[in-house]
């Protein structure tokens, strides 16, 4: 029996991440990542890529009207800003002394904790 294989590939970055964007119209703005969509590659930013969003009345919202919503940015277009210097760095992989594989900054070589 073939065993199944994780077809999702790891990110480089996570909820709860400080990122810089490095592309597009919101370049050089930093946030901190709201939400990860790992299916389309892309992220949620805080106060990244605003958009207005027509919303319906319902009963829930009987007035209606616009509103100011974070629009998902590819995270290619996204850059982990390293906790420990405030700087922006790639990442890698490396195994603890567990064999859990643990992100580090390409930089610095310090271990990333999460969140």
């Amino acid at each position: 029996m073939e065993r199944k294989k994780n077809k999702q590939q790891k990110l480089h970055i996570r909820r709860g991440d400080t990122v810089k964007v490095i592309a597009g119209n919101s370049k050089g703005k930093s946030g901190k990542v709201l939400e990860v969509i790992a299916e389309k590659q892309r992220a949620v930013v805080e106060g990244v890529n605003v958009i207005t969003k027509h919303r319906k009345p319902s009963a829930a919202n009987p007035e209606g009207g616009v509103d100011k919503v974070e629009a998902p940015v590819h995270i290619s277009n996204l850059m982990l800003v390293d906790p420990a210097t405030g700087e922006t760095t790639r990442t890698g992989r490396k195994a603890d002394d567990k064999g859990k594989l643990q992100r580090y900054s390409k930089k610095t070589g310090e271990v990333i904790k999460n969140g």
